[in-house]
């Protein structure tokens, strides 16, 4: 899967080089009133080849650009049949007051035309309607067949511009594509988009898959399978295909991670059915024990500066959330309430702590403040496990299974994602079954 990009952003007019915020989210009550926005089509130069205005990207990169805005529940796009200007004009100087009568306060607008070495330059611009400015203007280069990553980088910058917070469309998803019958299920990795589109399986389904985890690139993924019965880690560069074994740990009982300078993974395995944590350095293979303790240690996530670790451990007598520093020393345990806590990982904003929740026999995803202050459930279910990040700390994917009936039929596992604000919970569409997902950073790096 490529996911290359030619020369990415030229900056034209950006009115204003300071930053403000029209959508102001409050995490913990939810954001009960979307800022309405009005994505107009974009408008084609008059020099495209057919071959061009066929692909009818005036149309396909708007709906996209408003598909991504309006997931994130922030924002609500006006039908465009409301729309009374038409797109060239409005793209060059809007008719404010015609966006002001169908009540929007956000209007983005957008140019196609063609470079001579063929490539596709993508402008869009973004306006306040309220204070009949423009907020910012960006333009994309890039090839017709890639017009889905610039929608996604686009959604990304009208994100910031509105939040003041990093967008989080231009990134992917890594799960286990899981088919078949319940008792022999057939599991491939799998990635895509973070909208569901543009899958691809990365194996074959022959050996058993567990946990991908991406790298800070989003490049490589490290994994779990089990080749004759015996569990073993594997790196696997996405672009290129390449596997690399890291080793044979016997015992393995949860996934292994990578550190935030993508230099080690942790993980944690058992030695005579005692489970603790350790590291491993990818390029010298060095192994290093971090925790020494007769309870069970597992499921480490390392803080996104690289400097702590939590973890889970029944070592109070129940199994709860912990936290450490990177080398093993000052283990704190941070969640105390009723129930049993699982599967933490850090939040890259480093403010947080998502986690699974097991509590009078119902399942919760919710998050924490990384000292275990502010503890919130965002959502309960019969079973739901393994939450992971988007790049800006704002959203979570994990993966949500039904009961089976008493003939053993249903008990599918779907992907799901969830805002903090608890309102905005969503189904990921997927061919088939998925399980453990993994959320990538932001493919553009910025």
């Amino acid at each position: 899967m490529k996911y290359k990009i030619f020369t990415i952003l030229a900056l034209f007019f950006i009115l204003s080089t300071k930053s403000f915020a029209l959508v102001s989210v409050d995490i913990t009550r939810g954001n009960l009133d979307p800022l309405p926005t009005a994505i107009s089509d974009f408008y084609l130069d008059s020099k495209l080849a057919d071959n061009i205005k066929n692909l009818k990207l005036e149309s396909k990169i708007p709906e996209l650009i408003q598909n991504n805005l309006s997931r994130s529940g922030l924002f609500f796009a006006l039908e465009k049949k409301s729309f009374i200007q038409r797109p060239e004009p409005a793209h060059n100087k809007p008719r404010f007051e015609d966006w002001a009568f169908i009540k929007t306060q956000v209007l983005v607008t957008g140019k196609i035309s063609l470079e001579k070495e063929g490539r596709l330059r993508v402008e869009f611009k973004l306006w306040d309607v309220v204070s009949a400015t423009e907020l910012s203007a960006l333009a994309f280069y890039t090839t017709p067949d890639n017009w889905r990553r610039v929608s996604h980088m686009i959604s990304d910058k009208i994100y910031e511009r509105l939040t003041g917070e990093k967008g989080y469309f231009d990134s992917r998803i890594i799960y286990v594509s899981e088919t078949g019958p319940k008792v022999d299920k057939k599991k491939r990795l799998a990635v895509m988009d973070q909208d569901g589109y543009g899958v691809k399986y990365l194996t074959l389904g022959n050996e058993l898959v567990l946990t991908p985890r991406f790298s800070p690139t989003s490049q490589q993924v490290t994994y779990m399978s089990y080749f004759k019965n015996l569990p073993r880690v594997y790196l696997l560069n996405i672009e290129t295909g390449i596997q690399d074994l890291v080793g044979d740990f016997p015992g393995m009982t949860f996934a292994p991670r990578f550190s935030p300078d993508g230099k080690k993974i942790i993980m944690s395995f058992a030695q005579e059915g005692n489970s603790d944590i350790y590291t491993m350095d990818i390029k010298t293979r060095v192994v290093e024990k971090l925790t020494d303790h007769p309870s069970i240690d597992t499921s480490p996530s390392y803080s996104p500066d690289g400097s702590y670790i939590t973890f889970n451990s029944d070592r109070s007598g129940f199994q709860q959330i912990y936290t450490m520093k990177s080398d093993g020393t000052n283990v704190k345990r941070i969640s105390f309430g009723e129930g049993l806590y699982g599967t933490p990982v850090w939040s890259p904003r480093g403010d947080l702590i998502a986690f699974t929740k097991l509590y009078r026999n119902k399942f919760y995803i919710g998050v924490m403040r990384s000292d275990g202050s502010g503890e919130r459930l965002l959502t309960e279910n019969y079973y739901q496990e393994a939450p992971s990040w988007a790049p800006n700390g704002r959203v979570l994917v994990f993966y949500r299974e039904t009961a089976s009936d008493s003939s053993g039929r249903g008990g599918g596992a779907k992907l799901w994602s969830i805002d903090l604000t608890g309102y905005n919970e969503r189904l990921i569409q997927t061919p088939t079954d998925a399980s453990d997902p993994s959320w990538s950073g932001l493919l553009s790096g910025k």
